[in-house]
């Protein structure tokens, strides 16, 4: 039997009535965030990664803006534009075995049409490429076609990671927080041990941002400033899926000397936006910790779920095209706010 609507139920006065607060409640949040500061850190020295579809967004920002960043961490992510040049589109991109090397061929096509930046520049990049040997979300053979295309690419093997044994689910990797090391569910954070025999666990921040900024100093027991909520409804509209409010954390040497430290971005995978997992990654993953000593401003952008205008149901970055047919290039949606968001801190003075 059909269920009654909501307008029959209640009457059209009050569900006007209820999307009016619903609305409100939900927009409460961004009134109440700053906007992003400007804080003239330094541009040379910009990074990326994320888990999933932010790895996969990851793979396209690193490549669209090359010129611009010197890294990425791309865990549990497949090549570049990978949907649109392998048959079978996003099911082969998730649980299939796409080509690198088509992925190699398409970014080429796009930098001779001047929408992403020469690929030359992809070969200067310090990679690190994760994959776990029970992740049933993004196949092993998905993320070996991200290492197959940065080798295309150029990138040489002092300067491209691979990490493909570990038996780990579909998640970041957490030193002390999150599921056994095989899960792969909410908040997709796992914490694996490196040796059963020894009381030590993988630090996926620590190894991404040790591959791309050399040895760091040892991470900060106390953080010296709080995670702050911005406004990101400057950067794009509601028809890029992304949030109200993005998250930054800026330690509090960032915070009086920003020209000596950098920005990292971290883009969560689907499902695990703060709309889904509160403050899971932008605050236990532990990026903060290495950031906090290692003079590191950290970003983590937001996207939400939408069902209509775009639909993206399960709070995933563009990496198939929900936005926009350029969702790959220097003018998708999601794209360009993410680069409108890493100027603003990096404005020179």
């Amino acid at each position: 039997m059909n269920r009654p609507s909501l307008q029959s139920r209640l009457g059209a006065p009050w569900l006007r009535f209820a999307i009016f607060v619903w609305a409100s409640v939900a927009g409460s949040a961004a009134y109440g965030a700053d906007a992003l500061p400007m804080l003239h850190v330094d541009a040379s020295r910009t990074s990326v990664s994320g888990l999933s579809s932010g790895a996969f967004m990851t793979v396209q920002y690193g490549v669209a803006f090359s010129s611009s960043v010197i890294g990425l961490g791309v865990v549990a992510g497949g090549p570049y534009n990978c949907a649109y040049v392998n048959l079978g589109g996003v099911e082969a991109c998730m649980s299939g075995a796409p080509s690198g090397d088509m992925s190699w061929a398409g970014a080429q096509g796009f930098a001779s049409l001047g929408q992403i930046d020469p690929v030359a520049g992809l070969s200067r990049l310090k990679v690190y490429v994760f994959g776990g040997t029970k992740d049933q979300v993004v196949l092993p053979p998905v993320v070996k076609a991200t290492h197959d295309f940065f080798k295309a690419a150029g990138v040489p093997s002092r300067n491209l990671a691979f990490i493909d044994k570990m038996p780990a689910g579909h998640a970041f990797i957490a030193p002390a927080f999150g599921n056994a090391c095989a899960t792969n569910g909410a908040p997709y954070i796992d914490h694996c041990p490196v040796r059963k025999a020894v009381a030590q666990a993988y630090d996926q921040p620590f190894a991404i941002l040790t591959w791309i900024y050399g040895p760091l100093k040892p991470f900060a027991g106390t953080l010296s400033a709080t995670v702050r909520p911005f406004d990101q409804r400057e950067f794009a509209g509601p028809e890029s899926s992304l949030d109200s409010v993005g998250f930054v954390y800026i330690p509090k040497e960032c915070a009086a000397h920003p020209s000596v430290c950098a920005v990292h971005v971290v883009l969560h995978g689907c499902k695990q936006g703060a709309q889904s997992v509160g403050s899971d990654v932008y605050a236990s993953v532990g990026y903060n910790r290495w950031a906090d000593s290692n003079r590191l401003v950290v970003l983590y952008p937001q996207v939400v779920t939408s069902e209509t205008n775009p639909v993206n149901p399960e709070g995933c970055w563009d990496w198939w095209g929900y936005t926009g047919l350029d969702f790959q290039t220097r003018g998708g949606l999601q794209m360009a706010a993410i680069k409108a968001m890493v100027d603003r801190l990096t404005a020179p003075r």
